[in-house]
């Protein structure tokens, strides 16, 4: 993301706004990565123990590195299962959220960014983001990536051992270049 040719396309910025249409929140299979901080903030909202919000509103999935990872679970329709008629959390949501659409992935080119917008009405529309806004997302969204909570025993409980869970079954995780 920081190098040469990076950046060309959304130099002189973008327009993003979001529509709370929710289409990123629900209907399509995805993995929304919780990462420490993501988790703090999200016992802190639902005033619950790490272990209970992991027990009750989390799964984990394999990366591509094999690893396994912490993500929010999802309703059998695909919603997230933080959605109800909106986000329940949406001022605690994690940062994968937050910083939607400005994404490694989406920014790597003008061709990624307008075959996101197919997905996403806000994209192109709506409030002009700086480059200097659109550089602090990426760099939350990959400092982000750093923290994320990997399972320390992959022989562990599959369903997330829900009886004895603790927090030495998990720890944050390296970088996976996922997303």
């Amino acid at each position: 993301m920081s190098g040469g040719c990076m950046g060309v396309f959304f130099e002189n910025g973008l327009h993003f706004s979001c529509k709370r249409c929710s289409a990123c929140c629900r209907h399509e299979q995805g993995f929304v990565y919780v990462s420490e901080a993501d988790l703090s903030k999200l016992c802190n909202k639902f005033n619950m123990t790490r272990e209970l919000f992991i027990a009750s509103y989390c799964r984990f999935v394999q990366s591509i590195d094999g690893k396994e990872v912490l993500c929010l679970l999802e309703k059998e329709d695909f919603d997230c299962i933080l959605w109800n008629c909106g986000c329940t959390a949406y001022e605690a949501r994690p940062v994968q959220c937050s910083t939607y659409p400005f994404w490694t992935r989406i920014l790597s080119s003008k061709r990624t960014w307008v075959h996101e917008s197919a997905f996403c009405p806000g994209i192109d529309a709506g409030q002009e983001r700086t480059y200097g806004e659109i550089l602090e997302n990426l760099s939350k969204y990959e400092d982000n990536k750093k923290s994320l909570i990997y399972r320390r025993n992959t022989l562990e409980n599959t369903f997330l051992g829900r009886k004895g869970l603790n927090s030495d079954s998990f720890k944050p995780a390296a970088d996976t270049g996922e997303n």
